[in-house]
C-alpha cells in the first residue's frame, strides 16, 4: 500500500482544514489507519485512529471533540476533518496504515507510511 496524504495549508486560529491520505492497491479496506503529527522541534505524536471497517475511533485528548476521522474504502482514502484549529496544531500530518488493531497510541509499529502535509495554523 502506497499512501499519498494531502490537504495541508495555512489557516488561522478558529479555522478548518480536511486532510486526504489516498492509498493505492486492493488491500486499503484490511488496514486499519492512523493520522499522526510531529512539530518542529517535538516527537511525532498520535492524533486519531480508524479501524478498517470504519466503526472503531480512536482520538488524541487534544483534538477529541475538533477532528473527525473518517475513510471511503470505496474510494481508498482516509479523512482527517480539523475544525476550531489552534496554533499548537501546527505541525506536519502523516497518515499510516497498521493491520493489527490496538488501543495503544504509543511505540505503534506501522506497516506503512505515508509523507506529510504541513498544517500551519496562526493567531
Amino acid at each position: 500500500v502506497q499512501l499519498q496524504a494531502s490537504g495541508g495549508g495555512s489557516v488561522q486560529a478558529g479555522g478548518s482544514l480536511r486532510l486526504s491520505c489516498a492509498a493505492s492497491g486492493r488491500t486499503f479496506g484490511s488496514y486499519n489507519m492512523d493520522w499522526l503529527r510531529q512539530a518542529p522541534g517535538k516527537e511525532r505524536e498520535f492524533v486519531a485512529r480508524i479501524s478498517w471497517t470504519g466503526v472503531t475511533t480512536l482520538y488524541a485528548d487534544s483534538v477529541k471533540g475538533r477532528f473527525t476521522i473518517s475513510r471511503d474504502n470505496v474510494r481508498n482514502t482516509l479523512y482527517l476533518q480539523m475544525n476550531s484549529l489552534e496554533p499548537e496544531d501546527t505541525a506536519d500530518y502523516y497518515c499510516a496504515a497498521a493491520r493489527k488493531w490496538t488501543t495503544d497510541t504509543s511505540g505503534r509499529e506501522y506497516d506503512y507510511w505515508g509523507q506529510g502535509t504541513l498544517v500551519t495554523v496562526s493567531s
